[in-house]
């Protein structure tokens, strides 16, 4: 009795990357030995972990002094290049939580070129290969859910909640845009008090944050606007005379915001940025 074989188990295609990258020829340079692979999280959009490229690479300098250098040096972005996140405390932080560095494999692959030595020669033709080969896991992922109609449907229901939340934000959003269009085309200028009822703010509020973030500063009685936010056509310095009784002449200053002021006001608080 003849007996089956066993059907072989289909490999996931995002498992076992660093066995897969490690096993495919390399004429130019050997591959780095098993026990010197980065590990990846290859279901992750930053899936290096900047510590174990730094132990890798075998860099002199401590690892924070290293990687903050290198983010300053060349311009990384966050978000964009790279993750920060704050790990559990160990006695080698003295009980205070270190900070962790997960890069994209394009970034990963530019530390590893900067020293210009045999590691960073490796860990790069390493990146090179993970991208080759998380795009074939890609597009086998894809054919998959080509051939399978229920996946499809998913994948469909999925974008069609996608775009009608997004319909729902751009008729939430489009008021206030074009509200703040018809500030910005409207001439003349207002006292910071109407600037804040403008604002739907409390005018003590108003005062607080441009004062504080550099807009405004008080001599005296009055409020003056700082040279730079009149450069930048935000804020306006009214100047006006009086005659005393005396005869003397009274020269009082006042700040005015702008239409571009306003609608940049509106732009910053509705963002809730802090200071700009």
């Amino acid at each position: 009795m003849e007996q089956n074989e066993p059907t072989p188990q289909k490999e996931d295609p995002t498992d076992f990357l660093s066995r897969l990258i490690n096993e495919a020829p390399d004429e130019d340079a050997p591959a780095p030995s098993p026990s010197n692979i980065i590990p990846l999280d290859s279901n992750d959009s930053f899936p290096v972990n900047a510590r174990d490229l730094h132990t890798f690479l075998q860099v002199g300098k401590d690892f924070s002094n290293w990687i903050k250098d290198r983010i300053e040096t060349f311009g990384f972005i966050e978000g964009k290049d790279y993750s920060p996140i704050l790990a559990k405390t160990s006695p080698a932080t003295g009980g205070r939580p270190s900070k962790e560095y997960f890069l994209t494999l394009g970034m990963a692959k530019e530390l590893s070129m900067v020293d210009r030595n045999e590691r960073g020669r490796q860990a790069r033709q390493y990146f090179i290969k993970c991208e080759e080969e998380l795009g074939k896991a890609s597009r086998r992922i894809s054919q998959d859910i080509l051939n399978d109609p229920a996946a499809m449907r998913g994948l469909l229901l999925g974008y069609t909640e996608k775009v009608l939340e997004l319909q729902a934000t751009v008729s939430e959003l489009t008021p206030q845009a074009e509200g703040f269009q018809r500030i910005s085309r409207a001439d003349g200028q207002v006292c910071i008090s109407t600037a804040a009822k403008v604002l739907q703010m409390r005018p003590s509020d108003l005062f607080q944050w441009l004062q504080k973030n550099h807009w405004i500063f008080r001599r005296g009685k009055e409020w003056l606007p700082y040279s730079a936010r009149e450069a930048q056509g935000v804020l306006f310095c009214k100047i006006s005379t009086f005659n005393r009784n005396d005869g003397t002449e009274r020269v009082c200053y006042q700040t005015l915001v702008t239409s571009k002021g306003i609608t940049k006001l509106a732009e910053i608080l509705s963002k809730g940025d802090a200071a700009v």
